[in-house]
C-alpha cells in the first residue's frame, strides 16, 4: 500500500507537529479538530515555524509555499474519509480517542490505516473499538515533532505484518528514525522514562539532593541534554501525573505512581512550563528553582 493522503486528528502542539512534517514530506495532509478557530491557530503556528526556518535560511520559501499548500484544516471527520493514514494526537482518553476511531471506521475505506500518538494507551485498547484491529497501529512521536528523529512504531497481536511495515517505512519517509515496539503501555522510552522522573521526585522529597543538584548530577554525569526536573517541567506535571496514572493502572507497579509532592504541585496548578511554575519559576529572564517547602 502506497500512503498519499494523511489525515491528523488534533492540531496541538504533537498534532499540529505531526501534520507539519508530513506536508513538508511531500504528503497531503488534512488537520481535523473541534473548532475552526483551533485549525486556524494550529495551522497558522506552522506558517510560523515555517517562517522562522526560512529567516534562518534553513528552508526556501518555495519549500514553504509548497508545504502550507499541502495543510488543509476541518471540523468534520468525514473529510478524513479518502486519507491513507490517520494518526491521532487527541488527550490521553481512550473513550475520546475511541468515540473517533468508531466515527472514522464507519466512514473510510476497508484500506484506511489507524494510527494513534499515544505515549501510555495500549494501541489494543483502541483496535478492539473498531472493525479493523489488523488496520492500527502506534506511532509514538516525540516533542517537538520536527525536530526528535525517535518514533516508536507499535504493533498488537492482531496487526497485519504488511500494515505494521507501510507504518514503519511511512515514518523513515518523515525523516524519522523508527523503532519497533511492543504494545506494552509506555512502550520503550516511557517504559523507562516515566519510573526515572518519579524516582527524581522521590529522591527530592527524602532529601537526597537538591532540584538543582540532582538536574546537574544527571546532565553532567550521564550526559543527558537536562536533568529529571528540567524535563517534568517541559513534559508537564500534569502530562507526567496522567502518564504515570494510566501505567500504573496498567501494571500495579509503585514506580509509576505519582509521589506525593507531585500531587500537591498539580493541585496548586504548577504544571512546570506551560503554566509559568513547576520545579522551577520560568516567570523572568532565566529559569529559577522553586521553594518547594522542602
Amino acid at each position: 500500500m502506497k500512503i498519499k493522503r494523511v489525515g491528523v486528528l488534533g492540531c496541538g502542539l504533537m498534532g499540529s507537529g505531526i501534520a507539519q512534517i508530513c506536508a513538508q514530506a511531500g504528503y497531503d495532509t488534512i488537520v481535523r479538530e473541534v473548532s475552526n478557530e483551533l485549525c486556524e491557530r494550529g495551522i497558522g503556528g506552522i506558517g510560523k515555524q515555517l517562517g522562522k526556518a526560512v529567516e534562518k535560511g534553513k528552508l526556501a520559501a518555495e519549500d514553504r509555499d509548497a508545504t502550507m499548500g499541502r495543510l488543509r484544516g476541518t471540523t468534520d471527520l468525514a473529510d478524513l474519509k479518502e486519507c491513507d493514514i490517520i494518526i491521532e494526537a487527541v488527550v490521553e482518553n481512550l473513550d475520546l480517542k475511541n468515540e473517533m476511531w468508531r466515527t472514522l471506521d464507519g466512514v473510510c475505506g476497508p484500506e484506511t490505516i489507524f494510527a494513534s500518538n499515544t505515549s501510555s494507551l495500549t494501541i489494543a485498547d483502541m483496535a478492539a473499538a473498531t472493525k479493523r484491529p489488523e488496520r492500527m497501529v502506534g506511532l509514538h512521536f516525540f516533542n517537538p515533532v520536527p525536530v526528535m528523529k525517535l518514533v516508536e512504531v507499535v504493533k498488537t497481536i492482531a496487526t497485519d505484518p504488511q500494515v505494521f511495515q507501510t507504518a514503519f517505512d511511512f515514518a523513515a519517509s518523515l525523516g524519522k528514525e523508527p523503532i519497533v515496539c511492543k504494545d506494552n503501555s509506555g512502550f520503550v522510552v516511557n517504559l523507562l522514562l516515566v519510573p526515572y522522573m518519579m524516582d527524581a521526585i522521590r529522591a527530592l522529597e527524602q532529601g537526597v539532593a537538591t532540584i538543582e543538584d540532582i538536574d546537574k548530577g544527571m546532565r553532567l554525569g550521564t550526559g543527558y541534554p537536562m536533568g529529571p526536573f528540567t524535563l517534568s517541567d517541559f513534559v508537564g506535571l500534569d502530562t507526567l501525573d496522567k502518564i504515570g496514572d494510566i501505567m500504573y493502572n496498567e501494571y500495579k507497579e509503585k514506580r509509576y505512581a505519582s509521589p506525593p509532592l507531585l500531587r500537591r504541585m498539580i493541585s496548586l496548578g504548577y504544571f512546570g512550563r506551560k503554566s509559568g511554575k513547576g520545579f522551577y519559576d520560568y516567570s523572568g529572564p532565566e529559569p529559577k528553582v522553586m521553594d518547594l517547602g522542602i
